[in-house]
């Protein structure tokens, strides 16, 4: 799918958890016919009202559209609802500028270790140097620490 052993596993294991049997099917439709009789409201936190006056509440946007757009673009057969968790994540973070740049240096914005990666001090640029016969990027696929890798870019920035 992406092209990355780590991120197709999790889009598997997303998959396989969201299929479901003939009862769960059933419990679904029979919950969704009891929420369907339901009043419905927009969600919206209490102090952002639309213009429509007191009774009426702003939609909350729980993932910017532009990080949506972005991660369509690159990952076009990923479910809606994956995406919308990434780019929550992944907003957090920075602009979609930096993000792509992280996108751009190997890590799928499905990969959410970019976001630890990046709280241990490595930049996109960084995942392309090498420590020795590997690139950071290898290193941290085949399971050493960020900080490791932090501290052996360090050394080796002393060391030049």
């Amino acid at each position: 799918m992406t092209g990355d052993p780590g991120v197709d596993a999790l889009i598997r294991q997303w998959a396989a958890e969201r299929e479901q049997t003939a009862e769960e099917k059933e419990a679904d439709r029979i919950a969704s016919a009891w929420l369907a009789e339901a009043p419905r409201q927009a969600p919206g936190i209490p102090g952002q009202r639309a213009r429509g006056g007191a009774s009426s509440w702003a939609p909350v946007e729980s993932a910017d559209p532009g990080y949506l757009d972005a991660m369509r673009q690159r990952l076009p057969e990923v479910p809606d609802e994956l995406l919308v968790a990434a780019a929550g994540w992944w907003q957090m973070i920075g602009d979609v500028a930096e993000a792509e740049r992280w996108w751009d240096a190997g890590l799928s914005p499905l990969d959410q270790r970019a976001l630890d990666y990046r709280a241990a001090g490595l930049s996109p640029s960084d995942l392309s140097r090498r420590l020795g016969p590997m690139t950071v990027l290898q290193h941290l696929r085949r399971g050493s620490a960020p900080a490791w890798c932090v501290a052996r870019l360090a050394r080796q920035q002393r060391a030049s």
